[in-house]
């Protein structure tokens, strides 16, 4: 007498091919389609005319079409600095934090120092927003280092702790003295603000930044000694040992390169698309590029691909409100069941379930 009961056991690194890697994330688009459209059908929406204004409707026009192309870029360049961190086991969720640090830093020279910065106030700008998202990336990387606090925490909770600072500065110290009491900056000058390549758009220098920065991440993390140590700590943090490499190094270069990257971002979002600070730079760039980085493998080509589908859907949101009355959470809920249904990919890509017999 036996009984049949279900068995999951993970599987051997060999038995992890390229191809179902690559399988993985399609497969979790389509399962979100579906499951959307089940969502869509239940609230009383026709979904093939939801799909066309979040995927087709924001590629028709020249003006949505830069916003996709300004917000694929930011998400992008967030995105290639998590995945360094990521591959190397390395859970930076703060990234969000650390894109308002980068824009609070390089609006202070926007603000004060643009007269003397002259014909370089752009360059140190950018600096300046880059040593902000290193500096509060920081924090949770010396903490773990230091005192082994787990950085998913610390790194998550410091996303608030920047929040609230950004909201004292534009209600304070930052706030424009000429702006009416509304809980914002003065805008910038226009010698920092970046320049637009397309005119009646916003499309910005950023994305053609984006494209010098993509072949250095690219090289870094599949050719470089170090991009390879990262990789085997990611495998292994025993093995990563055993071989000389320092796993604490590891851990302040991935929390350096993607609070850098990250912070990059932040003041290229400020100086882009808003001229000014105001209590929130961000709908959520942060978060939602750890979504973009898994989509896309952790590979930065396709990161690209991941980073414009989200882009899409940002952009696809506010089209659909206007178009059909739809709120514009409904592209929060495409996010959500984008994550859920690649982590339920992903179980059956790492994992195998095999029928076995209890005598």
């Amino acid at each position: 007498m036996f009984n049949l009961k279900l068995s999951i056991q993970k599987r051997n690194i060999n038995e992890l091919s390229i191809i179902s890697n690559i399988i993985s994330p399609i497969i979790s688009i389509i399962a979100t389609m579906l499951l959307s459209t089940i969502l869509l059908l239940i609230l009383g929406y026709e979904p093939l005319a939801v799909f066309y204004e979040f995927f087709i409707s924001p590629l028709t026009s020249t003006y949505q079409f830069g916003e996709v192309i300004m917000k694929a870029s930011i998400l992008i360049i967030i995105a290639l600095g998590l995945s360094v961190g990521f591959r190397a086991g390395v859970w930076n969720i703060g990234a969000e934090g650390q894109f308002i640090f980068g824009g609070i830093f390089g609006s202070i020279v926007a603000l004060y120092f643009y007269e003397e910065s002259g014909m370089f106030a752009i360059p140190f700008m950018i600096i300046a927003g880059i040593i902000g998202g290193i500096m509060w990336a920081l924090i949770p990387a010396l903490l773990k280092n230091r005192f082994d606090v787990n950085e998913i925490l610390t790194s998550l909770m410091l996303v608030y702790i920047a929040q609230l600072f950004l909201s004292y500065l534009v209600h304070g110290p930052l706030q424009d003295p000429d702006g009416l009491n509304f809980p914002q900056s003065a805008y910038f000058d226009d010698s920092v603000i970046y320049p637009v390549l397309i005119e009646g758009t916003r499309l910005s220098i950023t994305p053609l930044i984006l494209i010098a920065i993509f072949p250095l991440i690219y090289l870094f993390l599949n050719k470089s000694y170090i991009g390879y140590a990262l990789k085997v700590r990611g495998h292994s943090s025993v093995v990563s040992t055993f071989a000389g490499f320092s796993s604490k190094k590891m851990v302040l270069i991935s929390f350096i390169i993607c609070g850098g990257l990250t912070g990059f971002a932040g003041i290229s979002e400020v100086s882009s698309n808003i001229s000014q600070l105001v209590p929130s730079i961000s709908p959520g760039y942060g978060f939602s590029a750890i979504i973009v980085a898994f989509l896309g493998r952790l590979h930065p080509v396709g990161i690209v691909f991941a980073g414009f589908l989200m882009a899409l859907i940002y952009i696809g949101a506010e089209s659909a409100q206007v178009a059909l009355g739809l709120p514009v959470s409904i592209g929060g809920i495409f996010q959500g069941l984008i994550l859920f249904s690649l982590l339920g990919t992903d179980f059956f890509v790492v994992h195998k379930i095999k029928l076995m017999k209890d005598i």
